[in-house]
């Protein structure tokens, strides 16, 4: 094995009013620390982080939905760091009735400081990340692949068994069935997948499972 590839501790918080997984992904030689989906009660966040020992360096949001991103502000400006985005979900952050905000709770909007893109390769933390642009949930929803450790963020795209509603404001059927399906040709079997609801699962899992497979 590649002495050189970075580790990867994984952990998680089930936070917010519809339990989304905030995931703490730390590399452990070096403590930095990649904070994905932040959901909500920054305090908590804090304290894990904290727990941890790391050091965080950016946030990775998969989507705009107000449910994985209402701490981003706070936790961004806690440790100065910089918030990612796909670019299609800028205006989603940035409106309350289709980050759903306004829908569930008090309306919140928030502006990104990085936009990303299908095929943008991001370095922090000492990882590489790739960018894959999944539309379905919505139109700006992102996974974030870690080819060396065999990691997918998938967001509200694949989930355990399950895919990611597509009755919201730029959701689509068509387009989510297209970007799981892609998810499972594309990656390795054996990638663990970290979603954004519910237990984490496998692309192997999913191609044997997952209905719209």
């Amino acid at each position: 094995e590649d002495d050189s590839m970075a580790e990867i501790i994984v952990q998680n918080l089930v936070l917010g009013m519809v339990a989304t997984n905030t995931y703490f992904l730390m590399n452990p030689e070096t403590k930095e620390m990649l904070l994905a989906d932040p959901a909500d009660e920054a305090e908590a966040i804090e304290r894990k982080v904290s727990a941890m020992g790391g050091k965080p360096t950016a946030v990775l949001l998969t989507h705009g939905h107000y449910d994985h991103m209402l701490a981003a502000d706070a936790v961004r400006q806690k440790y100065g760091i910089q918030v990612y985005v796909h670019e299609l979900d800028e205006p989603v952050l940035e409106d309350a009735a289709l980050n759903l905000s306004g829908f569930w709770s008090r309306p919140y909007t928030m502006k990104a400081d990085c936009l990303v893109k299908e095929g943008d390769v991001l370095r922090l933390a000492g990882f590489e990340i790739r960018v894959m642009h999944t539309p379905g949930h919505t139109q700006g929803s992102a996974c974030y692949y870690f080819p060396e450790q065999k990691i997918l963020l998938s967001g509200d795209t694949l989930f355990c068994e399950s895919y990611g509603r597509t009755d919201f404001p730029t959701s689509s059927a068509g387009d989510m069935q297209k970007s799981v399906r892609r998810l499972l040709t594309e990656l390795p079997e054996d990638t663990a997948v970290y979603p954004g609801h519910q237990c984490s699962t496998s692309i192997d899992m999913e191609k044997r499972f997952n209905p719209l497979a």
